[in-house]
Parts: structure tokens; sequence; C-alpha cells
């Protein structure tokens, strides 16, 4: 795969995975913050699951772009994720873990409320991202429109 591929996908990825962040916090925002705590569980909830797989979208892209083989199957076990983290970057295996852990089980799944926590997974799911964070990143308009959402999804 050539230089240019790779940054095209990384391009297009990142993107991605950035408005998943992007909506993740929007969702986040709606969960209203008092004092040290979110209050409404179920925007929490929906906020953390958005954020990720937005950490997922970005492995998916980093495996690929280091030669790893992705299963068939679109739905992958943390396993994989884990496993194949590992062999490229024990950084990146914290910070999974950590992802896991806050964003998927503590936030997703248990509803945690504390604020510091969540938001410490947010800032890993960042951290993550930025591993397939091109040299150049195309800032894209926010596209409301379906018929622009489509010609961004076509093009980056």
């Amino acid at each position: 795969m050539s230089i240019e591929q790779q940054e095209a996908i990384k391009q297009r990825s990142y993107a991605e995975a950035m408005r998943y962040m992007s909506n993740a916090k929007e969702t986040l925002q709606k969960a209203r913050k008092e004092d040290k705590y979110y209050t409404d569980k179920k925007y929490v909830r929906t906020a953390c699951g958005t954020a990720y797989n937005g950490v997922l979208l970005a492995l998916d892209t980093y495996f690929e772009l280091k030669g790893v083989e992705l299963p068939k199957k679109k739905r992958r076990s943390i396993e994989f994720y884990t496993a194949n983290a590992a062999q490229l970057d024990g950084k990146l295996l914290k910070e999974l873990n950590t992802a896991y852990h806050v964003l998927h089980l503590e936030g997703y799944y248990d509803g945690e409320q504390n604020a510091m926590v969540i938001n410490s997974g947010f800032d890993v799911a960042y951290d993550i991202i930025d591993h397939i964070k091109p040299n150049h990143v195309i800032e894209l308009p926010p596209a409301k429109h379906p018929i622009l959402q489509r010609i961004y999804s076509l093009f980056f």
C-alpha cells in the first residue's frame, strides 16, 4: 500500500472517528452536569457507546495500516483488539484497556455518572484516535443535510 493510499485511508477514518467523538460530546452535554456527576444516565450511556465505537473504528484502521488481517465478521471480540494491540504497541494496549473499561463497561453498561471518570475515557479515546491522525487533516464543516453526509462519506 502506497503512502498516498495510507494517507487517504487515514483521512477518511480519522474524520469519521472524530465525527463519532463530536456526536458523543453533544450527547454527553444533554446529560447535564451537577457538581461532579452527570444527571441523566441514559445520555451518558449513549455518549460512551458512541465514543467507544469511534475507538473501534480507529483501531480497525490502525490494524489495517499495520497489515493485520481483520476477521470477516463485523463484530470482533475485545480479545482480538487486545492481542493485536499488544503485538504492535504497548502504549496502545494500555489506552485500549482504559477505553474498554471506562467507556464500554463502566460508561455504557454500568451507566457510570462520575464526570471525571467519563471524561478520562473520552481523553483516552482521543489518544487512540490520534494513532491514525493523517499528516494533513482536512477539516470538514458539519454535514447536517443527508446529501452532504453522503458526499462526505464518498470522498473523505
